[in-house]
């Protein structure tokens, strides 16, 4: 039970530090109402604000249901709403257990089918399945229905569950699902389709739920008249944070309890919906007004209390090219004088390096490394500035991701240069083993007890017998370990050697094997700077990226620490000084996202949250210049990017323009300057 409240104070104005759209938000009557809240504008507090206003104004907290998007936002907003109900209120400290109808959607819907288990066919006592296990236990029916031998390659359980996983929360049936979002899948529809009925009478018999069961249970409960009237008579106040992140069983879930949106406060910024991913879809902000009639009254929060006028002007821009938005301007009284820096330079190993060099001198400049972030749009673009900052010392915690070397197909071509650099190596040659069609734990020891007497261990693989499941696969192995270990070719080629050898391993072990590919050919570029394979192994050994940014330790005894972060990771964070890596298209946007207009519009609102977190200086990186290893007939060579197609010149005057290094530390030959006598070389090709 919440605490007794104590009579309300007529002192001072509890909205006193709102401003005046803060203030109409929170003192907003019971019709339905949408907040939209741009970047750093201060919407946790504006909806504190509110749930307080409404206990303050005589609402019984039992009856106020608020939806968050995370555990930890829950938390939060929880200890605000209970601190500022305190204040307005007089009671000293805060009131503890206020609000017990704060959660996420998915902690919300497991209260609530525990409660109504009876009524729906549950069973109260059902366990809980978290994706790993719900994954094993598709496994288990793929297995089951003869669908884990099949002569063509068959989704893996962690498809076979994202599959499922789409279709319920998308509200989406699964012949739509598939074309659209797995399309490698779309032969498989009869089978995947059994698969799911098995699936879910498996958890029936079990008694167990999934995740996505949490909010379909839900949903159906709505469906039922009697249920919905009950739960919607349970909550007279229903509001939902982050709603820009909702997908659409979520949307159904609250027009379900609220279907004329009497008491529906919904607050999110349609500008950073960047989770279609999970099947959040930015129509549910985009159409919420229009559900109610009358339509829901807009509230749009545009002071920005975080960023300098310039980085907003410049975020502003970007993000006024979408086609469909919510209007607003982003404003703030912080008025700055840098303009955002549009900084080229010629590769990713200049940016790592530029980067690395500014993160010190701004150090120097009195802005400590724990001010300072690096956003990029995929885990894997900041390999090679992970190595940079390793071998700087400069201390950071990577969010968002594996770290570059901790990814599993990076340490299997690791383990392989390992294996044949120290052919005793049990621990690289059991992992390398195991990749192999055939070849387990099993056979894998006795090829290595095989190995162990000889002189030269590489060399009597040749005599030892073809383990019986391995088949030619197990000839190619021997003959490219053999080859590499008498290194006819040299560093870094003997890498390229070993990469393709382990590109088709990689395709049958791994169903997103394209993304991965790219981390080995990023592996590629970083082996470059080295000069033999021994070094390159060691110092990554010695010295990895991840020896620095385990988030479980301290980096360093001063504790300062630069942050990497994807930037889905970043949302909601802000640093003084923000890096964006590869402001090129093929990373922002990505090149995975470009299929259609809805794709390439949340690239943009990834483009904007990411300039958004930025405070006071602002620097988007642009490499001329990829380096792509053995993906043309050609061989390997660099080919030239494209500034992103989201700053378009139109835009370009609200930013500063530099290049790295400058002309004066790298001397660049103007190209009026050039001279070259091609016709000599012409005729002394015949001489």
């Amino acid at each position: 039970m919440p605490p007794r409240l104590p009579p309300p104070l007529l002192s001072e104005d509890p909205l006193a530090g709102l401003n005046a759209e803060q203030r109409r938000a929170v003192e907003h009557g019971s019709s339905p109402l949408l907040v939209i809240a741009g970047a750093g504008s201060g919407k946790t507090a504006t909806l504190a604000h509110r749930v307080a206003h409404l206990v303050r104004q005589g609402a019984d907290p039992m009856r106020i249901l608020l939806l968050t998007f995370s555990r930890r936002a829950a938390a939060e907003m929880t200890c605000r709403v209970e601190g500022l109900a305190a204040t307005a209120l007089g009671a000293r400290g805060s009131l503890p257990g206020l609000l017990p109808w704060a959660g996420t959607f998915h902690a919300v819907g497991a209260r609530l089918l525990r409660e109504h288990a009876l009524q729906i066919g549950l069973d109260p006592a059902f366990t809980l399945h978290d994706r790993e296990d719900s994954a094993d236990l598709m496994n288990l029916v793929r297995h089951e229905l003869g669908l884990s031998r099949t002569e063509k390659r068959f989704p893996t359980k962690a498809t076979c569950l994202a599959i499922y996983s789409r279709c319920v929360n998308a509200e989406a049936p699964l012949d739509v699902v598939l074309p659209t979002h797995f399309p490698w899948c779309a032969e498989w529809a009869g089978p995947l389709k059994e698969i799911f009925g098995g699936y879910v009478e498996a958890k029936q018999r079990e008694n167990t739920l999934d995740y996505d069961d949490l909010l379909l249970y839900w949903a159906q409960m709505m469906a039922e008249p009697h249920l919905a009237a009950a739960l919607s008579r349970r909550f007279d106040h229903v509001l939902v944070d982050e709603y820009q992140d909702t997908n659409r069983l979520q949307a159904s879930i609250l027009l379900g309890l609220k279907p004329d949106g009497r008491g529906v406060t919904v607050v999110g910024d349609d500008a950073q919906s960047i989770y279609a991913f999970r099947a959040a879809t930015v129509r549910n902000i985009l159409d919420f007004p229009t559900l109610f009639d009358p339509p829901a009254t807009i509230v749009a929060l545009e002071r920005n209390y975080r960023s300098t006028q310039p980085v907003l002007a410049a975020a502003n821009a970007v993000i006024a090219l979408s086609p469909e938005r919510h209007a607003k301007t982003l404003w703030t009284d912080r008025p700055g004088e840098a303009k955002p820096m549009l900084m080229g330079v010629r590769d990713e190993a200049d940016q790592a390096r530029y980067i690395a060099e500014t993160l010190l001198a701004n150090r120097e400049a009195g802005m400590r490394l724990k001010q300072q972030a690096v956003l990029f749009r995929t885990g894997s673009h900041s390999g090679p500035l992970e190595i940079e900052l390793t071998r700087r010392n400069i201390p950071f915690k990577k969010f968002g991701g594996l770290k570059f070397l901790e990814a599993s197909h990076v340490k299997d071509l690791l383990a392989l240069l390992r294996f044949v650099e120290n052919p005793r190596d049990r621990i690289a040659g059991f992992r390398v083993l195991q990749l192999l069609p055939g070849i387990g734990p099993a056979s894998a020891q006795r090829v290595l007890e095989g190995m162990a007497p000889s002189a030269d261990p590489i060399g009597a693989l040749s005599d030892i017998p073809t383990p019986p499941r391995a088949g030619g696969a197990w000839q190619d192995f021997v003959a490219l370990v053999t080859a590499l270990r008498r290194n006819p070719t040299g560093w870094p080629q003997d890498l390229e050697l070993a990469r393709h050898w382990y590109e088709p391993h990689l395709e049958r072990m791994h169903e997103d094997a394209s993304m991965r590919r790219a981390d080995l050919v990023q592996l590629g570029q970083v082996a470059q700077g080295y000069p033999s394979r021994g070094r390159f192994l060691a110092e990554l050994t010695l010295d990895p990226p991840d020896a620095t940014s385990d988030q479980s330790g301290v980096p360093l005894l001063d504790e300062d620490y630069v942050t990497l972060s994807t930037i889905h990771s970043a949302k909601g964070q802000e640093w003084r000084s923000v890096f964006l890596l590869n402001l090129v298209d093929g990373c922002i946007p990505s090149d995975l996202g470009t299929g259609e207009a809805e794709a390439i519009e949340e690239e943009r609102r990834l483009l904007y949250v990411a300039m958004t977190r930025a405070k006071e200086e602002l620097q988007l990186v642009v490499p001329q210049r990829f380096f792509t290893a053995g993906q043309n007939a050609l061989g390997d060579r660099h080919v030239y990017a494209s500034r992103s197609r989201f700053l378009p010149p139109a835009l370009l005057p609200l930013f500063e323009r530099g290049w790295w290094p400058a002309a004066s530390e790298e001397p660049r030959p103007a190209a009026e300057a050039l001279r070259l006598d091609l016709t000599a070389k012409m005729r002394a090709m015949w001489r």
